[in-house]
């Protein structure tokens, strides 16, 4: 369970009094400040209308750049890709995966859900599955949740509006790794820890989702740091390959894509606060990183 968390919103390391999902970057030789924005992944656009500096931002910067260029992902030869990566090998199936009692919870979880016969899918990688139960499960328990409309995404639609450049920070390839590279028995792991407690699973994904339209950093990390002391709970080295390691790539980008242009950075707001976030990082390199509402 404390990994469906995790892989939802990923927060580490100590935060301060931080409330703010808009931050401003500015000096150490930058002509004009640039910005980032927290999103979570899984929150309605509405969350937008609440910060009142936000729409002055979005008109001052030149260029939007997010964890990865959504319009890709929506590419053929992109989608046939991740369709690749999202099937077992060939000597392997979903069952294989689990022992009978742990499929038997994760067959009910596919026929509440997905109303398919699970059959369907003994070639799907349980990373892959794992990804349409959680969506399926925010249609179902939080009101006003659309998959149609993805936050990260709404920013570079609005860039590419306005004519101004949209990037990305990483490749479509890295986060499909991510998502569905995991080693096969984690990715089991991970999605039994999800299907066997439903219940938790919607208190929890509530809690946050309230914490983020609060923008309240130190409640989503009290939620984040709440331990099972089970196979559920993430190791250090998921940790960093989820944020720690990209935290460190982003901020290793980010100096040189300011000096180009003013920019927007819209990533995930868990890589903002802590020691080993991006607001430190970029505090690390020289610049002045202040809250904005």
């Amino acid at each position: 369970m404390k990994r469906f968390i995790t892989l939802l919103l990923v927060v580490a390391a100590t935060l301060g009094a931080q409330a703010q999902l808009l931050w401003k970057v500015s000096g150490n030789g930058l002509d004009k400040p640039s910005y980032l924005f927290g999103t979570y992944h899984l929150a309605a656009l509405s969350i937008k209308d609440s910060i009142a500096a936000l729409p002055q931002v979005q008109q001052d910067v030149q260029q939007v750049y997010g964890e990865l260029v959504m319009a890709d992902m929506m590419k053929p030869e992109t989608l046939t890709q991740m369709q690749q990566q999202m099937m077992l090998p060939a000597d392997t199936t979903l069952r294989s995966l689990f022992s009978p009692k742990e499929f038997e919870v994760v067959t009910r979880a596919v026929t509440e859900y997905l109303k398919v016969d699970i059959a369907l899918l003994d070639r799907l990688k349980p990373a892959a599955l794992f990804q349409q139960l959680t969506v399926l499960f925010y249609l179902k328990h939080t009101p006003g949740y659309n998959p149609q409309e993805q936050l990260d995404a709404s920013f570079q639609q609005d860039a590419t509006k306005a004519g101004k450049k949209v990037g990305g920070l990483e490749t479509v390839q890295s986060q499909m790794d991510i998502l569905f590279n995991k080693p096969l028995r984690r990715q089991a792991e991970d999605l039994y820890c999800f299907v066997s407690d439903p219940a938790k699973a919607e208190r929890q994904a509530k809690e946050l989702i309230a914490a983020y339209a609060a923008q309240d950093l130190d409640k989503m990390l009290q939620l984040m740091e709440e331990k099972e002391g089970t196979s559920c709970d993430p190791t250090p080295e998921e940790m960093a390959q989820l944020l720690y390691d990209r935290n460190q790539a982003w901020a290793k980008q980010m100096p040189a894509l300011m000096q180009a242009a003013p920019t927007l950075f819209v990533v995930g707001a868990g890589h903002l606060p802590g020691e080993r976030g991006v607001l430190s990082l970029l505090k690390e390199k020289g610049y002045t990183v202040e809250p904005m509402k």
